[in-house]
């Protein structure tokens, strides 16, 4: 498997696109890059007179349209700078090299990237930060979903994915731990399709099929998958298999491309997923409460469930004018629903609280992004951003009676009606220019402003600047500075009154309920890229990150929602190093990544902890819950003829736990074994058919312990398991 990093130069539309580039097999690194649109040289040929004259016209049109749609994806990817910033790029053959392939969920691919930590329900963590990934796909921003990406996107719609870090240029806002921008597959290159069936341990089954084609200047790519398996959500347990923990999962994905004339496009993008999860039970629990006069429940059979919907689609008109200015203009909208529906009796019994959880968020907006080369030096980037969102958070709440002690009142329940909505806006512009100082040096400098106008109302305007210096043929420098501004996830924060609950079993520690605020914080980064002759690139990158308002999430009931809250001081900082090799028929790949994240005095949501713990935190710095110290990825493969072995893992050095995360789990190891075989026989055609063995070594571990800053419910990964699929392309 094979990693690369190049340096790309700018060019205008007319210039050959200059790049050192190898065969990807695994995620690619190019940590310092500076991206450019470039169209391609098209060559002259000599027609075949003895064909006929409709023929040759048809065949040069259809020549014209690929040549045009190639030129719009320049177009596209030259409205994206990455000067100064650490990018990781995964292909599509880099998906299908990996054990599980396209059937792999998205969260788990970017954990193949540096100072990616996992956590539970599929959440990741970058560089030390809570979740904060914003995701766009074809360059427009997807609003974020209540239950969180990985679980919303198939990872079978990429052609290619770039997970952008560290010191970004002012373009990209909001959420900047990293930026997931997916590049999805078209119909520009002929007419094709797959169906795909995986399937194996804990009773999972998934079909999936995709199509794409071309006619003229219309071309379409749509997908589609449907799933169940018995381990929807980790098991809060250390057995192999979990209680009732059986989920339903689907999803499906267009995307429609229109060339209007050899300048101008528009596409279509539009997407569903839709997820229902049974909770998972711990049996042998007591309870705590008396309903009806009985206090007895079997705690492996309670029956709560959760469902989630996330549907969006843009339209986006894309365009140049041949030269020297680029554009596109996107109109984009996403809603999104969760509903948590408790056990009506066994909850009660345990929690002396039964929670039906309807929340819900619309949102619909408008991008801008816009290019132009104003010569060979200069290229001056300018955009902006609009989104208004919705959000209602419908909560029927059954409860009991309790005296100032907290002790029970009385064994029949009532009902509590806690419901609002909210509507905010959020808005940005920016303009930066992407200077070429020298043939060796490039600097990327801007001014990004945003405003939100939300729970609370703030607004920031924010310096970047970012620097790639080539040190040597063989050696590349990267630095940046930037200052970001972070509102709390809206979909998430809500208007609820706490007061409503005082005298019962849902009553919070304490009423203190401060608005959560925008974080806001100074980025600096600096890393090198060297290469050792032509199979292997080294990389090392640096980090810190001084936080005011620092955000982070918490679960704080059962229902698997989060909840933001700020500390008013946070710092994170780190060190990334990645190894890549590719020699012939084999590759590999090494991450190892060292971070600290810390934070001071929770300074809103505040009803939401123990009047110890928030003392305590009020006083000391204390470890985010989802500080990792130490985190390594790794992979490899060998093509032997037209069989591939590859394999991947995960090294972690364990999540924090305990009163105010001062503990950590134990370190955990986890490796995955795939081994791919190649079929192209005359009857049956092209397929290609895997074994998949996950967590090989079978090392049982936490990811949580339920224990800690905001953490619900312990979760465990999964055991050693064994999955089979088969792909069949037409």
């Amino acid at each position: 498997m094979d990693w690369t990093r190049s340096r790309l130069k700018n060019a205008s539309l007319n210039d050959i696109e200059h790049t050192i580039k190898m065969r990807n097999h695994t995620p690619i690194k190019y940590a310092t890059l500076i991206l450019f649109a470039a169209a391609s040289r098209v060559s002259a040929a000599t027609a075949d007179t003895s064909a006929p004259t409709d023929s040759v016209t048809a065949t040069q049109e259809m020549s014209d349209v690929k040549i045009s749609a190639k030129r719009l994806d320049d177009v596209r990817n030259g409205l994206l700078p990455e000067t100064g910033s650490s990018v990781y790029r995964f292909t599509q053959d880099d998906i299908d090299t990996l054990p599980v392939g396209q059937d792999t969920p998205l969260n788990q691919v970017l954990l193949q990237a540096p100072g990616v930590a996992q956590d539970s329900y599929g959440q990741l963590h970058v560089r030390g930060d809570h979740a904060n990934l914003q995701y766009r796909i074809n360059g427009i921003i997807i609003p974020e979903p209540i239950s969180g990406f990985g679980q919303s996107l198939d990872t079978r719609i990429i052609d290619q994915v770039n997970l952008l870090t560290g010191a970004l240029p002012a373009q990209y806002g909001y959420r900047t731990a990293g930026i997931v921008d997916i590049r999805t597959k078209t119909g520009d290159e002929g007419n094709g399709g797959s169906v795909s069936v995986f399937g194996g341990s804990h009773q999972t089954i998934k079909t999936s099929a995709d199509v794409y084609g071309s006619q003229g200047p219309f071309s379409y790519y749509l997908s589609g998958s449907l799933g169940v398996n018995n381990l929807g959500i980790e098991n809060p347990t250390a057995s192999a298999n979990a209680i009732h923990d059986h989920t339903r999962q689907g999803d499906a994905f267009g995307y429609l491309s229109y060339i209007i004339d050899p300048q101008t496009r528009v596409s279509v993008l539009f997407g569903t997923t839709s997820n229902q999860f049974e909770i998972p039970n711990t049996p042998g629990l007591p309870t705590s409460f008396t309903l009806n006069g009985n206090s007895t429940f079997d705690s492996s059979q309670l029956n709560e469930t959760q469902s989630e919907l996330n549907q969006f689609a843009a339209v986006a008109l894309q365009g140049t004018n041949g030269g020297a200015f680029d554009y596109q203009v996107a109109l984009f909208t996403r809603y999104t629903r969760t509903k948590f529906n408790p056990d009506p009796v066994g909850d009660l019994l345990f929690n002396g609280v039964a929670s039906e959880d309807f929340h819900s968020n619309s949102a619909n907006g408008a991008q801008v992004d816009t290019t132009w080369r104003l010569n060979d030096k200069h290229t001056i980037r300018a955009g902006l951003f609009f989104q208004q969102e919705h959000a209602v958070f419908d909560n029927s709440v059954n409860v009991f009676s309790v005296d100032e002690n907290g002790n029970q009142l009385s064994d029949q329940p009532f009902n509590i009606q806690d419901n609002s909505s909210k509507t905010g806006y959020l808005y940005s512009l920016y303009a930066q220019d992407e200077w070429k100082v020298t043939d060796r040096l490039t600097l990327n400098y801007g001014l990004r402003y945003d405003r939100m106008d939300e729970y609370t109302s703030a607004s920031q305007l924010s310096p970047r600047i970012g620097m790639v210096y080539t040190l040597t043929p063989t050696t590349t420098v990267h630095a940046g500075y930037a200052r970001y501004f972070t509102p709390p996830a809206f979909e998430l924060v809500s208007g609820s009154t706490i007061s409503k609950f005082n005298g019962t079993t849902n009553q919070s520690p304490s009423n203190q309920n401060d608005p959560v605020q925008p974080e806001r914080s100074h980025y600096f980064d600096i890393g090198i890229t060297q290469k050792v002759g032509s199979a292997l690139t080294l990389g090392l990158d640096a980090y810190y990150k001084k936080s005011t308002n620092l955000l982070d999430e918490g679960q704080f009931g059962t229902a698997l929602i989060y909840t933001p809250f700020n500390y008013q001081y946070g710092k994170t900082y780190g060190v990334e190093f990645t190894a890549n090799y590719r020699q012939g028929n084999v590759s590999g790949y090494l991450n190892l990544a060292y971070s600290r994240a810390q934070g001071k005095q929770i300074s809103s949501a505040q009803f939401n902890f123990d009047p110890d713990e928030l003392a305590f935190i009020n006083s000391h710095w204390v470890f985010l819950d989802h500080d990792q110290r130490v985190t390594a990825s790794f992979g490899g493969a060998y093509d032997f003829g037209k069989t591939t072995f590859t394999f991947d893992g995960l090294v972690g050095s364990g999540l924090r736990s305990g009163f105010a995360n001062t503990a950590r789990l134990p370190v955990y190891a986890q490796v995955n074994l795939g081994v791919i075989q190649h079929f192209n026989q005359p009857l049956i055609g092209k397929f290609d058919a895997r074994l998949v063995v996950m967590n090989a070594f079978n090392r049982v571990y936490e990811l949580r312990d339920g224990s800690g800053i905001g953490v619900g419910a312990p979760q465990y990964a999964p055991h050693f398991a064994v999955y089979a699929g088969a792909t069949k392309y037409f």
